[in-house]
């Protein structure tokens, strides 16, 4: 990605504003967040996106440990700066009394309280659902967890790699000699996906009846539904799907093929349409069509290592480019593989003009867009907090003098 790539905006528009003449669709709602890590972060980050206003309560004594994930971005975490534009970073030791104090004005202009703390940490401070509705029954609580605030796992703590393999997930990625991980938190981004929906979703409940819905999502369950098609595949098919590196468990030919050039092309084929033109025009063989190892996809799935021969051996005497303009031809989908770096430059994000400035305590950063597009919305993209950076605003908003600020912060409340 270039400087210049980095530093484009939007015409006319400034990176860190929204439309001036469209109001947000989340504009005058106040969330709260006792939030760490990734899963409660990328939630929030979404509902800032769209214009919310959103409380990041922080620890005094370092803060969210996200921060210190790692130093590679101006001496900040890469984590954090992706997970924590346009928010409010307040300093604060709600364990405290004077903190417990701070963190109730705060909830009673509040519309959402989420939390994602350790197993029972939230009603210890009377921040569970059923104790915020005694005291703030307009609030509406998110909890995230790792197995659920109830049931055997209740207790039990929680992270990513963890949840992936208590899923199963990891006993499908990888070759068939070695497992492997997904090389991102899916089990902690899918909880933040389906955090963010169910707030909107009991955002939209309460405007329309007057009702507050609790919203609660555990990593298990979230990466649990993503778990479907192999789930009922192992449950009715009488055996889980194989690990087959980058190829697709269930559809051949689906996967990577090396050229005469020794580079990586992956193509899908879909259907028996797409299966036809690809032995006729890539493979240059229509008769394989026929031949009853490969006349279904179930039968190319049982017969996949012959099958990969046969492509690998066309492959591997052409260019990458005649690959490529056969596959077009053909209507085949494909790709390259991409490395990161590759992909910072992609086309498609360049073309579309994805990448806006993004402000930081270390420097200027390029970030994307958030991936959902909202007809003449600009999302918000203000910059990621300094620790505690809006902590005397904010209590001054609530009646704090300076002098009883300075005396907070001598007492390591905030």
């Amino acid at each position: 990605m270039t400087e210049h790539q980095r530093h484009r905006t939007a015409p006319g528009a400034a990176p860190d504003s929204p439309s001036p003449h469209v109001p947000l669709p989340l504009a005058g709602v106040t969330v709260v967040s006792l939030e760490q890590a990734v899963a409660a972060p990328f939630a929030t980050r979404q509902l800032a996106d769209f214009g919310a206003r959103v409380i990041k309560i922080e620890r005094p004594d370092g803060g969210d440990f996200a921060r210190r994930y790692d130093v590679s971005v101006h001496g900040q975490s890469s984590y954090f700066v992706w997970l924590n534009r346009s928010k409010e970073s307040l300093t604060l030791d709600v364990k405290t009394a004077e903190g417990r104090a701070v963190l109730e004005e705060l909830l009673a202009r509040a519309d959402v309280l989420v939390q994602n703390l350790g197993p029972g940490a939230a009603a210890r401070l009377g921040l569970d659902a059923s104790s915020l509705a005694d005291r703030h029954p307009r609030v509406i609580p998110c909890t995230i967890s790792g197995y659920g605030t109830d049931g055997p796992w209740a207790d039990r703590k929680a992270y990513d790699l963890l949840v992936q393999c208590e899923t199963g997930l990891v006993s499908l990625t990888g070759s068939p000699d070695q497992m492997a991980k997904a090389g991102i938190s899916v089990a902690d981004i899918a909880a933040g996906m389906y955090a963010y929906t169910g707030i909107l979703t009991a955002l939209y409940r309460r405007a329309t009846t007057g009702s507050v819905s609790a919203v609660e999502v555990s990593l298990f369950e979230a990466l649990a539904e993503w778990m479907g098609s192999p789930a009922y595949y192992t449950r009715y098919g009488g055996r889980q799907p194989a690990r087959v590196g980058a190829q697709h468990a269930t559809i051949a030919p689906y996967g990577p093929f090396t050229t005469a050039e020794d580079q990586t092309v992956l193509l899908a084929i879909q259907n028996e349409r797409e299966w036809h033109a690809f032995c006729r025009i890539v493979l240059d063989d229509p008769t394989l069509t026929e031949d009853h190892r490969f006349a279904t996809n179930s039968a190319r799935v049982a017969h996949r290592d012959a099958l990969n021969g046969v492509i690998a051996d066309r492959f591997a005497a052409l260019d990458t480019g005649t690959v490529l303009a056969l596959l077009a031809k053909a209507g085949i989908a494909n790709a390259r593989l991409n490395s990161v770096a590759h992909f910072l430059d992609h086309p498609v994000l360049t073309g579309r003009d994805r990448w806006r400035t993004v402000a930081t305590p270390g420097g200027d950063i390029g970030a994307l867009l958030p991936p959902v597009t909202l007809t003449d919305l600009d999302p918000v993209m203000n910059p990621v907090p300094a620790l505690g950076e809006h902590t005397d605003t904010i209590l001054r908003s609530l009646g704090r003098t300076d002098t009883a600020i300075a005396a907070l912060r001598a007492d390591g409340v905030i």
